[in-house]
C-alpha cells in the first residue's frame, strides 16, 4: 500500500483534520451555529400540536368540528356530595342544605358559570347517597388550573360545616392544579438533575475536571441548538412538550456518548506515546467514523416514528433525529478543535484520589471484562446458550403484553386525594368522570328531526346498556353543534368501558343520529381517544418496524461490508428490545418487584411506550454495537486473528462503553423515579435495556457469537461486492503515517 492509499480517509477524519488545523474557526462556527439556531427559534416561536391533529379517526373529526366552530370548551368541574354513613339520603333536608351551600359558595367566588343542582339535572346516584353539583370555570380551559384555587377553598369551607357528608371537588381545572403542584417540579428536578449526575460519572471516568466538562458542553450546546431548530421546524411540523422531554433525554445520552468515545480514543493514543496531532488523526478516523455510522443509524431509527401518522410521535421522532444529527456533527467538528486547543490542558483539574491507569501500548484494559472474555471465548457455545436463554426468558412475559391509556388511578396511584375522589365518583356514577362525548354537527341543530334523533339517542344509550345515565345534551345554537355527554358503563375499567363505546358507535348511533341526512356525530372522550390511538398505533407497528430494521440492516451492511455482521447486529438489537419489553410487563403489568419502583397495581403498559421504546432503543443500542464492532474490525485489519481481535476490541472498549452506559442508565433512571407511571415506565424500560445492552449483549453474547462464526464474520457474497464501500479500512498505523497533507482530490469515504 503506498502513501497515496494511506491518505485516503473518511468524512469524519477529514472533518477532524480540518477542525484541528483551523481550531478557532471551528469553535467559532459552532458557537455561531448554536446562537443563530437559538435566535431563529426564539424569533419564529414554536407551534405545538393541536388537539385536532393529535389523532386520526373519530377523535380527530370531533376535534376538527369543535375547532372549526370556534367553540372553546370550558373546564368543567364537579362537586361530589356523598353520605359518609348511616341512612342519610340526597332527598333529606340536611343533604339539600349542603347542596345549596355548595351552589352558593362556588357562585360566590365569581370564577364559575353554569352552576347546576343535582335536583335539576337528576345527577343522584342509584342508591340515593351521592349527588353531583356541576359547573364550568370562566375563561380559557388551558389556564383554568391557575384560577381554580378560590373555588376549591370555597368547597373546603362547606365541607367543614357538613361533617356527616363527604364534599369533594374534581374536574379538569382542579386536576390540572393538583398535578402541576404535585408533579410540575418533579419533572423539572428530573431534567435539571440529569446534567450533574452525568457530570459526576464523567468526573470519575476521566478523573479530570476539564475532560469531564467537554462531553457535557457538547451535549448541552447540541440540546440548546436543537431547541432553537425545533421552533423553526415547528412551522412545518408541529412540536410538543413531550417532544422536548424526549429530545433532552436522547440529546444528553448521545451527546455525552459520542464525545466520550472520541475523547477516550484520543487519550488512549496519547498514552501510547503518539504526538497530539497523530492521536487526534487516529481518533477522527476511528472513533469519529464510528460516531458517524452510529449517528446515521440512530437518525434512521428515529425517522421511523414519522411513519406512525400520530402527531405526537412525529414530533418526538423529528426532535430526536435533529438532536442526534447536531450532536454527531458537533462530535466530529468542534470536539477535535477543542482537543487541539486544549492539548495537555485537557487533564487540568485532576482528582488526586483517582490514579491514572496505564497499560502497555496505551490501552486501558478492564480486569473484570478481561476475566469475563477469557471464559466466554473459551466456551462460546455455552456463553451463547446461557446468555441467549436468559434474554429469551426475560423476554417471555412480553408475549402477554397489555397496552392501554392509563386511567387516573393507574397513572398516579391512590396517594393523591383527588384520585380517591375520582374512584368514589366512578363507583357512584360509573363513567361519570370520563364520559363519552358525542359532537353532533347539523345544518340546523334545532330542526325537528335533529332534536328527535338527539332525544332518541339519549334514550337508547341507556336502554342499550351502554350507559346508566344521566345523558346530558348541551346545545350551541349559533354554531349548529351539540355536545352529548354519555357516562359509559364500565367506568374506569377500560375493557368494559370500551365495550360500551363500541355499543354506542356500532348500534345506538346508526339507529338514531345516523338516520338524519347530513348530520355528523363522531364520538370522542378519554375512552374513545384511547381506542382510536390503539387502532392507529396497531396499523403503524409493521411499517415502522420494517423501516427501522431494513434501513439499519442496510447501513450496517454498507458500513462494515459484512452480511454476517449486519444480520447479527439486527438479531442482537431485537433481543435487547425484547428483554426490555419483558421487564416492563413483569414489573408494571404482573407486579413482579413493582414495590421496588413504586408501581403497584398499574396492570398495563401505556399504549405509546412499546413502539417508542423500540425506536429509541434500536437507535441507541447501535452506539455501543458500532463502537465495539468497529474496534474489532480495526484490530482484524491490523492482522490479528478473529478471536484475538474480538478480545482486543471488547476489552479496550469496555471502559468507555461502561462509562457511557452508566451515564445513560443514571439519566434514564431519574425519570424512573417520577410519580407518573407513564414516565416511570419509560425510565425503567430505557434504563433496563441500556444496562442489558452494555453487559449481556456487548460483553457476552456479541463476542461469543463472533467467536463461533470466526472468519465468517467478514463474509460478503460476491453479488454484493458492487455495493457502495462506506468502510474506512484504516488502522492507527496507517492513519499515523506522516503523509497527511494532500486532502484535496482524494476519494471520499465515510
Amino acid at each position: 500500500m503506498g502513501n497515496g492509499d494511506i491518505r485516503v480517509r473518511g468524512l469524519a477524519a477529514r472533518a477532524g483534520g480540518w477542525s484541528a488545523r483551523h481550531r478557532w474557526a471551528a469553535v467559532g462556527i459552532w458557537v455561531l451555529f448554536v446562537v443563530l439556531a437559538m435566535g431563529l427559534g426564539s424569533a419564529a416561536g414554536r407551534v405545538d400540536v393541536k388537539d385536532s391533529d393529535q389523532l386520526k379517526g373519530e377523535t380527530h373529526t370531533a376535534a376538527r368540528i369543535v375547532e372549526d366552530a370556534g367553540i372553546d370548551e370550558p373546564a368543567s368541574e364537579t362537586v361530589l356530595l356523598q353520605a359518609r354513613g348511616g341512612d342519610l339520603k340526597a332527598t333529606d333536608a340536611e343533604f339539600r342544605d349542603a347542596v345549596e351551600a355548595v351552589v352558593r359558595a362556588v357562585e360566590g367566588t365569581g370564577r364559575v358559570t353554569e352552576v347546576t343542582s343535582p335536583y335539576e339535572t337528576k345527577t343522584i346516584s342509584k342508591d340515593g347517597r351521592s349527588a353531583l353539583v356541576q359547573f364550568d370555570m370562566r375563561g380559557e380551559s388551558d389556564t383554568a388550573g391557575e384560577r381554580v384555587e378560590p373555588v376549591l377553598k370555597a368547597v373546603e369551607g362547606v365541607q367543614k360545616d357538613h361533617e356527616s357528608l363527604r364534599i369533594e371537588e374534581i374536574g379538569g381545572a382542579s386536576m390540572m392544579k393538583t398535578f402541576d403542584d404535585a408533579f410540575g417540579d418533579d419533572f423539572k428536578k428530573a431534567e435539571y438533575s440529569a446534567v450533574p449526575v452525568a457530570f459526576g460519572i464523567l468526573l470519575i471516568a476521566f478523573g479530570a475536571l476539564v475532560a469531564a466538562l467537554l462531553p457535557l458542553a457538547l451535549a448541552v450546546t447540541a440540546i440548546m441548538a436543537t431547541m432553537g431548530l425545533m421552533g423553526v421546524v415547528s412551522h412545518v411540523m408541529a412540536m410538543s412538550e413531550t417532544a422536548n422531554s424526549v429530545m433532552l433525554l436522547v440529546g444528553m445520552a448521545v451527546g455525552v456518548d459520542y464525545c466520550l468515545f472520541y475523547l477516550r480514543r484520543e487519550r488512549e493514543e496519547r498514552e501510547a506515546g503518539r504526538d497530539a496531532q497523530t492521536a487526534l488523526r487516529i481518533a477522527a478516523a476511528t472513533s469519529g467514523r464510528a460516531i458517524v455510522v452510529s449517528g446515521v443509524t440512530v437518525c434512521v431509527a428515529m425517522a421511523g416514528m414519522l411513519f406512525t401518522g400520530l402527531a405526537e410521535f412525529e414530533a418526538m421522532g423529528l426532535a430526536s433525529l435533529m438532536v442526534v444529527a447536531v450532536a454527531m456533527v458537533g462530535s466530529v467538528t468542534v470536539l477535535p478543535a477543542l482537543l487541539s486547543l486544549l492539548g495537555e490542558r485537557v487533564e487540568k483539574g485532576r482528582l488526586p484520589f483517582l490514579r491514572r491507569r496505564k497499560r502497555s501500548g496505551g490501552t486501558q484494559d478492564s480486569r473484570f471484562w478481561t476475566a469475563v472474555l477469557r471464559r466466554v471465548l473459551a466456551k462460546p457455545v455455552v456463553a451463547v446458550a446461557v446468555a441467549a436463554g436468559a434474554l429469551l426468558a426475560i423476554t417471555a412475559p412480553a408475549l402477554g403484553m397489555k397496552t392501554q391509556q392509563l386511567t387516573l388511578d393507574q397513572e398516579f396511584g391512590d396517594s393523591l386525594p383527588i384520585v380517591q375522589t375520582y374512584n368514589r365518583l366512578n363507583d357512584a356514577f360509573p363513567g361519570g368522570s370520563e364520559p363519552a362525548e358525542v359532537i353532533v354537527k347539523a345544518h340546523d341543530i334545532n330542526a325537528p328531526e335533529v332534536k328527535s334523533a338527539l332525544a332518541d339517542f339519549r334514550d337508547r344509550a341507556i336502554s342499550s346498556g351502554a350507559s346508566r345515565g344521566p345523558v346530558e345534551i348541551k346545545l350551541h345554537d349559533a354554531k349548529n353543534v351539540a355536545f352529548v355527554y354519555v357516562p359509559l358503563v364500565g367506568g374506569s375499567d377500560q375493557d368494559k368501558a370500551g365495550a360500551s363505546l363500541d355499543l354506542l358507535r356500532d348500534e345506538v348511533r346508526p339507529a338514531t343520529l345516523g338516520k338524519v341526512d347530513g348530520l355528523e356525530a363522531p364520538i370522542t372522550g378519554q375512552v374513545a381517544g384511547s381506542k382510536d390511538f390503539n387502532d392507529q398505533l396497531a396499523g403503524a407497528v409493521v411499517p415502522v418496524f420494517a423501516f427501522v430494521v431494513v434501513f439499519a440492516f442496510v447501513l450496517m451492511l454498507l458500513s462494515f461490508r459484512s452480511l454476517t455482521i449486519a444480520v447479527t447486529s439486527i438479531v442482537l438489537n431485537l433481543l435487547s428490545v425484547g428483554a426490555a419489553y419483558g421487564i416492563l410487563v413483569a414489573v408494571f403489568q404482573h407486579g413482579w418487584g413493582a414495590s421496588l419502583v413504586g408501581a403497584e397495581g398499574v396492570g398495563a403498559i401505556i399504549t405509546w411506550l412499546p413502539l417508542f421504546l423500540f425506536v429509541i432503543l434500536f437507535g441507541l443500542s447501535m452506539d455501543y454495537h458500532v463502537f465495539v464492532v468497529s474496534r474489532i474490525r480495526e484490530a482484524r485489519l491490523r492482522g490479528l486473528a478473529t478471536k484475538d481481535a474480538i478480545r482486543h476490541g471488547v476489552v479496550t472498549t469496555a471502559g468507555v462503553v461502561t462509562s457511557a452506559a452508566v451515564i445513560m442508565v443514571a439519566v434514564f433512571a431519574i425519570f424512573g423515579t417520577l410519580s407518573m407511571q407513564s414516565m416511570k415506565q419509560m425510565g425503567v424500560g430505557l434504563a433496563a435495556a441500556v444496562l442489558i445492552d452494555a453487559t449481556i449483549i456487548r460483553g457476552v453474547l456479541l463476542p461469543a457469537v463472533m467467536a463461533l462464526l470466526g472468519e465468517r464474520n467478514w463474509y460478503l457474497p460476491k453479488w454484493l461486492h458492487r455495493l457502495p464501500d462506506l468502510t474506512h479500512d484504516e488502522t492507527p498505523q496507517a492513519v499515523a503515517a506522516p503523509a497527511a497533507r494532500h486532502d484535496e482530490g482524494e476519494p471520499l469515504k465515510v
